[in-house]
């Protein structure tokens, strides 16, 4: 292992995310030494409800983050050891037999839906309406991209030589090979989450879709090389050619390693758009039925994980819907709008004086079901923007908790601590919070770039410069602060939670389905 302080070894990991794309340059000690970011448009719409962009644009901004990196290194691109690629989970690409993309990405927040009305055959649809789970694994083929290719635009899918995750085409343009990393494996793909490779032959999932095995990447496991750094895209990086580029994981995978997180009793939660808590297991663990754990940034593990789709993007949502002023009172004085926001939370009691969210501002598949909506109740004449502010990171921690409760069951362990990371980590007032409604510590990593530092902890396993994962997890992360829970708070949201946000869904539940008949919305 590295030690002294003048043989560090660096890699540069890649972190192609919804809202930017990122070079950072790591050392063995987890510690980012330089930064470049380059900010993106999440999507362009060309109908409503899609969500789409071009796959040359994140090469593009990843060639000018590295551009914005290297400006300010103190590190020279030869003392980078390796590369690697961590990414936004559930981007699809399609490329021809040139590698050339045929259209636009389909992003991971994109709503179309494919045409699912036929069946399956075989026994699979008596098996599926056995175990009721018809409706999950209709709204799966809905939302298979691949169907919806195939069925609107058929001689675009019959040019697809490969379709690929937005990892794999980011290794492709770096390499030249069509390989990816089996922790980057979460979408509508023909992919077996229990043993963590592609689906096999009599799986349903080569029913469901379109995608033929020829279509797909090579898989590799986290800390395994994916190819070398070619010519082209080493003058593209300011690398030099031949380095190795080392698979990594999926960004949610990569930020709860990133975290520390390695064991069960370790709670990850990510407050990024899409907000989770994670559990990294040796079992496969489903917290909700049929809905499978995904691969873990350690080979041969598993993330069991619940998920609020549109977490942290409500906070983005009530910003953009209600924060003006906040936006331009922080322009004025120099500061992060963050700051404010947080003055807005602070000013108000906890529990908002009763003004209760529920996040499901996007539907769900399994949990908590498609008919899902969203939902504020408890309103009075003295609620404010401050308030619903609150509500909504209450909201979001209070359904956080719940998935929380439901990862224990299933797995059988207690968490003793949470890790936090992602954009809404940053908030003081958002991590104090959820460690009174969790009434457990809330600590925040020493670094914001999680998902960097899991990818870099994959790339130096596979480096050799520490001998496996639990000794780069322990060398290369560490907790940067720490809340504690109040006591005299939480009690006010133990009964709020136990006697108001878990009763809600089961009381709204009829609303939601009638509003889901009569005006078709969602599905």
């Amino acid at each position: 292992m590295t030690t002294a302080a003048s043989a560090r070894t660096y890699v540069m990991a890649i972190d192609n995310g919804t809202q930017s794309v990122r070079a950072l340059l790591i050392d063995d000690l987890g510690n980012v030494v330089a930064k470049g970011k380059q900010p993106i448009e999440p999507y362009f719409s060309e109908q409503p409800g899609w969500a789409e962009q071009r796959p040359e644009y994140y090469w593009e901004a990843l060639g000018e983050a590295c551009r914005l990196m290297w400006r300010d290194s103190p590190v020279a691109p030869e003392q980078v050891a390796a590369v690697t690629v961590t990414t936004q989970r559930g981007t699809v690409i399609c490329v021809d037999r040139d590698g050339t993309p045929l259209r636009p990405a389909i992003i991971w927040l994109d709503q179309r839906h494919a045409q699912a009305e036929d069946k399956l055959g075989g026994v699979w649809d008596v098996l599926f309406k056995v175990a009721r789970v018809e409706e999950t694994v209709k709204r799966f083929r809905e939302k298979t991209q691949a169907n919806w290719l195939a069925q609107q635009q058929p001689d675009l899918w019959r040019r697809t030589h490969k379709f690929l995750l937005l990892s794999g085409y980011l290794n492709f343009r770096l390499t030249g090979n069509y390989v990816d990393s089996i922790g980057s494996q979460v979408g509508y793909i023909p992919f077996d989450y229990k043993k963590l490779r592609w689906a096999p032959a009599r799986d349903w999932k080569w029913r469901a879709m379109p995608v033929c095995p020829e279509q797909l990447p090579e898989l590799v496991e986290p800390g395994r090389p994916a190819g070398t750094l070619s010519t082209d895209a080493a003058a593209w990086l300011g690398l030099p050619a031949g380095l190795p580029v080392i698979a990594a994981a999926s960004d949610k995978a990569c930020e709860i390693i990133g975290s520390g997180g390695s064991a069960p009793h370790i709670g990850c939660m990510s407050y990024g758009t899409t907000a989770t808590i994670n559990a990294t297991n040796a079992k496969y663990v489903e917290a909700i039925p049929y809905m499978p754990p995904y691969p873990s940034a350690i080979p041969g593990r598993y993330c069991t994980e619940v998920m609020i789709y549109r977490g942290f993007w409500m906070v983005s949502w009530f910003k953009k819907e209600f924060g003006l002023r906040e936006e331009g009172v922080a322009k004025e004085r120099g500061i992060e709008p963050e700051q404010l926001f947080d003055e807005l939370v602070d000013a108000v009691p906890p529990g908002s004086m009763g003004l209760t969210l529920q996040p499901y501002w996007s539907p769900g598949v399994r949990s908590p079901g498609p008919e899902a909506k969203g939902a504020i109740i408890g309103f009075g004449d003295v609620h404010t923007r401050a308030h619903m502010y609150r509500a909504i990171l209450e909201g979001l921690a209070y359904a956080l908790r719940e998935g929380r409760e439901k990862i224990e069951k299933k797995s059988g362990v207690k968490m003793r601590v949470l890790r936090v990371s992602g954009g809404g980590s940053q908030s003081d007032a958002a991590l104090q919070l959820t460690a009174d409604i969790f009434n457990l510590p809330v600590e925040r990593p020493h670094t914001y770039e999680t998902s960097a530092l899991g990818a870099a902890i994959d790339a130096m396993v596979g480096l050799g410069v520490h001998r496996d994962f639990d000794t780069a997890i322990a060398a290369m992360t560490r907790v940067g602060e720490t809340f504690q829970p109040r006591p005299e708070v939480v009690s006010v949201y133990e009964r709020l939670y136990s006697e108001v946000y878990l009763k809600m869904y089961r009381q709204l539940q009829p609303l939601y389905q009638s509003i889901r008949e009569i005006t078709g919305y969602p599905g």
